[in-house]
């Protein structure tokens, strides 16, 4: 992976505040330069209707969203993707395993935002380089096989790599902003919203019902110009459990007053839940035992719990920036490591199995 699309030269200097403009290539000069084969977008869309399928219900497996909580190293992030490739056709039966490429990350106030913001974790923000090497290793993932996932932050970054994507995540901090609800309308994959930091999940339930509307909104086309956006909404939205201030809200009385309110608004109770942040009280090592709690409810038949979220890379746990990195480590939140994940999701597989 060695292509590269540079920023051009400094176009605008603003006296009011000093503010440096340096113009990017435009999405669609990416995409030129790394396209989508028709062979894998053909896959694409494949994975697309899989995920679908199962929010329908039309697919009995379990959606399992998994991988680092973020990418920062592309040779761990590809063996990592590896691996997952001969597990997913393991359990291929009884789950659909798609791998989390997170390229972007909300910050509560600083730090590092992401491969695409920082590729080379020194603070240099080299976006240009940093939309390349993600566009470059979201296609190695899916060369393996595997749908992918991401956390769409910035909508501008979005149309660099939104036709390589078969699932997406509006995260807590955004579930409730207008111009996410937008982006979402006009997208071609599943979206998932995530319940507000408070654990509250209203701000999500309003944002599925907004992006399942039509709008027209304020925008960039592929070309990098500013343009209006018309969308049709999108109807393969969904809920994502992920605790709160207050706790956990993946247990079986949360889950029921969550399907209650959901029935009542007449949007369709398709939840899934995300092991890690609050609901495991940010330990790592407690994400299997959500993971076993909300497969039992689903066991028992709650078929409204769709599927789970992991954050799992090659090690466990997760370390500060540095310049000594230790291999196959998150440099954000703290990750379940692969072994461990490994017999998680075989040990679900065959529980699975055993009640069919």
């Amino acid at each position: 992976m060695n292509s590269s699309v540079s920023a051009l030269p400094l176009s605008t200097l603003n006296p009011a505040n000093e503010a440096l403009t340096l113009r990017l290539p435009s999405s669609l000069q990416l995409k030129q330069q790394l396209p989508l084969s028709n062979v894998l977008n053909q896959q694409v869309v494949a994975h697309r209707q899989a995920v679908r399928a199962i929010l329908d219900g039309h697919d009995p497996r379990l959606l399992v969203i998994v991988g680092p909580c973020s990418i920062h190293d592309p040779e761990s992030a590809l063996e990592y993707a590896s691996k997952l490739s001969r597990l997913a056709d393991e359990v291929r039966d009884d789950m659909l395993l798609v791998m989390r490429a997170y390229v972007e990350k909300p910050r509560t106030t600083v730090g590092w935002k992401g491969l695409a913001y920082d590729p080379h974790l020194n603070g240099s923000d080299d976006m240009a380089a940093g939309l390349t090497l993600s566009r470059e290793l979201m296609l190695e993932m899916i060369r393996l096989g595997l749908p992918i996932a991401t956390e769409l932050l910035q909508p501008v970054a979005a149309g660099y790599f939104d036709d390589l994507l078969s699932w997406v995540a509006i995260g807590a901090r955004t579930t409730e902003s207008q111009i996410h609800r937008e982006m979402a309308s006009g997208l071609s994959m599943p979206v998932g919203f995530k319940n507000g930091t408070d654990g509250g999940v209203t701000v999500a339930v309003d944002a599925m019902r907004s992006a399942a509307h039509a709008h027209r909104h304020f925008g960039v086309d592929s070309q990098g110009h500013p343009a209006i956006i018309q969308t049709s909404g999108n109807p393969d939205t969904h809920l994502v459990l992920r605790g709160g201030h207050k706790g956990p809200n993946y247990d079986r009385e949360s889950v029921a007053i969550i399907n209650t309110e959901l029935t009542r608004l007449k949007i369709p109770s398709r939840i899934m839940v995300d092991c890690s942040h609050a609901n495991s009280g940010k330990d790592p090592l407690r994400q299997p035992g959500v993971f076993n709690d909300v497969l039992e409810q689903r066991l028992q038949g709650n078929r409204s719990l769709i599927g789970m979220m992991l954050e799992s890379h090659l090690f466990e746990g997760c370390q500060p920036l540095s310049e000594s990195l230790r291999y196959g480590v998150s440099v954000t939140d703290g990750c379940l490591g692969f072994d461990a994940t490994e017999r998680l999701l075989l040990d679900a597989a065959q529980r699975i199995r055993q009640q069919a």
